[in-house]
């Protein structure tokens, strides 16, 4: 059975800006990989077709699926784990969360739904703007 992450997107103003840094690094010739203490437990559940989905300012708005878990080190030379991540960025249904520290499971029944690639992101409504207007169910 599928498992996912939830992470927090550190630094990331909204999701156009993590798309961005993430497009660089694609351009620079370098792997999406984050680095994590901790080795997910139920890797092989995360392996099964499992995403990472990235909350921007208290807001889960997109999911990365995840390719491999890595052994790798800190540059202090600590183990730790590289969350490999495919080069795509799948935007998601908007949903509050309540900020969290490293990464939480997040099972497949409570993850949102994958949003229609909007036409003109000139006219959406900010993420913040419409995930409130789900929660109160105006949208």
């Amino acid at each position: 059975m599928t498992v996912h992450l939830k992470k927090l997107s550190v630094g990331s103003a909204s999701l156009a800006s993590l798309r961005e840094w993430q497009a660089a690094r694609l351009a620079a010739g370098m792997e999406l990989i984050h680095l994590t203490r901790n080795t997910p437990r139920r890797a092989r559940e995360v392996l099964d077709g499992g995403s990472i989905f990235w909350v921007i300012k208290g807001v889960m708005c997109a999911r990365q699926p995840i390719t491999e878990l890595r052994a790798m080190q800190r540059a202090d030379g600590r183990p730790a784990c590289g969350i490999v991540l495919a080069p795509s960025l799948i935007a998601v249904e908007p949903l509050q969360v309540r900020i969290f520290q490293g990464w939480r499971y997040l099972e497949s029944k409570d993850a949102p739904a994958d949003t229609p690639a909007r036409a003109s992101t000139s006219d959406a409504m900010p993420i913040e703007m419409e995930a409130e207007l789900r929660e109160l169910g105006l949208l």
